[in-house]
């Protein structure tokens, strides 16, 4: 397992204890939505914040579980529900769910994730394969989404953030950079 995916963890139970809540982390959806996906045969990649974890040792939270399908048809709802999940909304991409311990988990079916999707890389968690987008495809996907102007300030700032952890962590990602992509990264802020 990730050591990045360990710290999350903690991250998560110290996050709720100082909310004054049950501690509790987002391993055991994790673990579910793995193993419903590997039963179902379900194509998918683990996106966001959990995949960063996955790719930096430097510490990140999150509070949900982003994950790209090729198409919500294909999210299989039926399993999902069996093991407790309910939905809670959709919107043009996405599909919101949520699991019986109230860890958010965002499907997205964006055609830009495609073939982060079918080139998944594989990580093992307590045993459960997990399918998650590999380091130089969540690099230019953070990119593309720090400058989406129709996402939150705050969120493209992070995506930022999370797009100079990943070269920090793997500076050979440096290679994968378009031209336009680095003239990003070279006007940020040191």
């Amino acid at each position: 397992m990730s050591s990045g995916l360990s710290v999350g963890f903690l991250l998560d139970r110290q996050w709720h204890w100082l909310r004054g809540e049950m501690e509790t982390t987002k391993k055991p959806t994790l673990l579910a939505l793995g193993r419903i996906f590997a039963e179902t045969r379900t194509p998918y990649a683990i996106i966001g914040g959990v995949a960063l974890q996955v790719h930096s040792p430097d510490p990140r939270t999150t509070i949900d579980i982003d994950l790209a399908v090729l198409s919500r048809e294909v999210i299989p709802r039926e399993a999902m529900t069996s093991a407790g999940l309910r939905m809670t909304g959709t919107f043009e991409h996405s599909e919101n769910w949520v699991s019986p311990d109230g860890t958010a988990v965002q499907f997205t079916d964006d055609p830009a994730l495609g073939n982060a999707v079918t080139s998944a890389e594989e990580v093992v968690l307590d045993e459960v394969t997990l399918r998650v987008i590999s380091a130089v495809d969540l690099l230019h996907e953070k990119l593309r989404s720090g400058t989406d102007p129709a996402r939150r300030r705050t969120k493209r700032h992070q995506d930022l953030v999370d797009a100079e952890t990943l070269l920090d962590a793997h500076p050979d990602l440096d290679r994968h950079l378009t031209a336009g992509e680095r003239a990003l990264i070279e006007r940020l802020p040191d």
